[in-house]
């Protein structure tokens, strides 16, 4: 089973390391993690994407819950939520294939956010599935170099 941890945490020195810690320390294994600043500067959003047995999430959840610096922990796979992954991928692609890699871009809904002579750097956002099928697609085009984010959500509706 997969599950997605929205936890909210003081945006203090130490916190990020102590959630991996905690992660390190039982042998939970972090599919994906992304950290930011909320809307209030003094707390941060961590995304913790995590796969294991229902009993070992539970566990997961508890042990989140009792950090220090934790505010809340949420378990949003199962509600409605949005959910992203965002990639940047350089192309090293001679002009003349460009309007190819151009007609990729736009069928995933991505953009070129960078043009030089040699090369390209294409964005995409999407589901996990989507930014996959993009990768699979513009591989054969060369990539020199791919960055990923970790998955991001949000629960659907009100507060």
């Amino acid at each position: 089973m997969r599950q997605i941890f929205s936890v909210i945490v003081e945006n203090q020195p130490g916190v990020l390391s102590r959630v991996v810690n905690l992660f390190s320390a039982r042998g939970f294994n972090i599919e994906s993690l992304a950290v930011g600043e909320t809307e209030l500067p003094e707390r941060s959003r961590m995304t913790i994407v995590v796969s294991g047995e229902e009993m070992v999430l539970e566990q997961v959840r508890k042990q989140l819950s009792k950090l220090i610096d934790t505010i809340r922990v949420s378990e949003i796979h199962d509600q409605p939520h949005i959910e992203r992954d965002l990639v940047l991928v350089k192309l090293r692609i001679p002009p003349a294939r460009r309007g190819e890699v151009n007609d990729v871009v736009s069928i995933f809904r991505g953009r070129i956010v960078d043009v030089s002579e040699k090369t390209l750097i294409v964005e995409v956002s999407g589901t996990e599935d989507k930014v996959d099928a993009f990768i699979r697609v513009i591989r054969p085009f060369g990539i020199s170099e791919l960055v990923r984010t970790g998955r991001i959500a949000i629960k659907r509706g009100e507060v």
